[in-house]
């Protein structure tokens, strides 16, 4: 019975309630990211390096294309044909760097609030007040 109320005591901490929603919520503000990227940044980089530039189907193909395949990437991929696709990366990288840009002014503005929202620290002692003069009367 103890390791259930160990298992009890584990899963209903803050710690592990307030992982859950953020995996939860972060789950969630991926796909928020993924179409910011796919559907915002990455058309406007592509008409900014003069065409409509698909990042997701520029790849090259590491083998033999079997007959009749089209040379797509999503039907180079499904016949299994090795492809080497690194507008994927690009696009993913993108998403990454925007993901951590994004996480990063969070946590900046949480910090901020938290920092505006602290007590104040307690006032100094007075006996500390009077050692701090007295050393630095023996100082002089």
């Amino acid at each position: 019975m103890s390791v259930l109320k160990e298992f009890q005591d584990f899963a209903v901490k803050g710690n592990v309630i307030d992982l859950a929603v953020g995996v939860i919520i972060g789950g969630a503000f991926g796909k928020i990211v993924d179409s910011l990227v796919n559907d915002i940044v990455m058309p406007i980089i592509s008409t900014l390096l003069g065409g409509h530039i698909d990042f997701t189907n520029l790849f090259l193909v590491l083998g033999s294309i079997p007959d009749g395949v089209p040379r797509t990437f999503d039907a180079l991929k499904k016949a299994g044909v090795p492809i080497f696709a690194y507008g994927n990366f690009i696009t993913i990288s993108i998403n990454f760097i925007l993901l951590a840009f994004v996480i990063f002014q969070m946590v900046k503005v949480v910090n901020k609030i938290r920092l505006r929202d602290a007590p104040p620290p307690p006032p100094t002692p007075e006996d500390v007040i009077l050692l701090r003069e007295i050393r630095d009367s023996l100082k002089k």
